[in-house]
């Protein structure tokens, strides 16, 4: 598995760790940025990482800035992402089972180290549930290519 990951200046504190996490499961990370403390625009990396996900150079993303909900809207107005921000890892769990979410983003000035790692966890161990979440996730991407439904 492929993950790719960027964050901006607020989210470095914890890219890192993520990073390192990541690596000792055995998961090949690809660092999109940011690689300095320096003011940045989070809607650079969340195309970087978006990008790498949709070009399927990545098999998922992971995005962190101090929110995680500029970066995560970022990430979402690029077609073919179903980025999620998440805080505890219930609901990044069920955003896998339910909505096939691509890209996990979190927040620096939300959660912790342990806390980021548990909700990464959670979520990379979930897998889509299809089912009736398929006509969902279908309509979703029917949105995506400004189709009428309903």
């Amino acid at each position: 598995m492929k993950i790719a990951i960027g964050c901006d200046h607020v989210g470095l504190i914890l890219k890192p760790e993520i990073i390192q996490f990541l690596q000792s499961k055995s998961i090949e990370v690809i660092d999109k940025g940011t690689h300095s403390t320096d003011r940045t625009d989070y809607p650079l990396y969340a195309k970087r990482v978006a990008d790498a996900v949709v070009s399927r150079q990545a098999d998922l993303g992971i995005l962190i800035c101090g929110s995680g909900i500029g970066i995560s809207i970022a990430a979402n107005k690029i077609d073919g992402i179903r980025a999620v921000v998440c805080s505890e890892p219930y609901s990044a769990k069920l955003s896998r089972e339910h909505n096939d979410t691509n890209i996990l983003a979190f927040g620096s000035r939300v959660i912790g180290g342990e806390l980021a790692k548990m909700i990464v966890e959670q979520w990379l161990a979930a897998g889509f549930a299809g089912g009736r979440h398929q006509n969902r996730v279908d309509l979703i991407k029917k949105l995506e290519q400004g189709a009428q439904i309903g």
